[in-house]
């Protein structure tokens, strides 16, 4: 690899750490080509990619950056799980090291916070930003949902009433 191309690799890691929601950083030390790919699919899936990149270049595009923290964890053979979503890539990561053990989680970012393993679990167990929005929407749209049930509600039990005033009348 030569310069400009090292150039072009710490510019392109230095966007991802600049703009995604989080990092999430791996040894992945004995996967296979297919449950590199296969990792790589949940992820697209969920909105995040999978980048591996030499460590010493990820560190020189983190100086700077605001999850300049997390170059301690680069050593050894490391991958880089990231998001917009602050959720999904912990999310993805946590879920598939669960499946495969060779896939070990050392920690990550998540803006300027750094996160050890612990908090990579915990930021997976987070709702997810369309979860979120879901769960928002559903509780802005249950008020009206409850006046029209109350707006209602008297016409219909008249109605009600009604019927059995007249079903009493025809059996009498």
């Amino acid at each position: 690899m030569d310069r400009a191309q090292k150039e072009k690799v710490v510019d392109e890691l230095g966007q991802i750490f600049e703009s995604s929601g989080v990092v999430v950083v791996a040894h992945y030390a004995g996967l296979t080509v297919a449950e590199m790919q296969d990792l790589r699919a949940q992820m697209r899936e969920a909105g995040g990619s999978v980048r591996v990149a030499k460590n010493k270049l990820a560190k020189i595009a983190l100086e700077g950056k605001p999850c300049e923290s997390i170059a301690d964890l680069l050593s050894g053979m490391t991958v880089l799980t990231y998001s917009e979503d602050p959720v999904a890539a912990a999310k993805v990561a946590e879920a598939y090291a669960k499946t495969n053990p060779k896939f070990e989680i050392l920690g990550g970012a998540m803006g300027e916070s750094a996160l050890d393993r612990d908090g990579v679990k915990s930021v997976a167990a987070m709702p997810s930003r369309d979860e979120l929005i879901s769960s928002i929407a559903g509780c802005i749209g249950a008020p009206g949902s409850n006046i029209a049930g109350a707006i209602g509600a008297p016409a219909s039990n008249i109605a009600s009433i009604l019927s059995t005033i007249e079903e009493r009348a025809q059996a009498a």
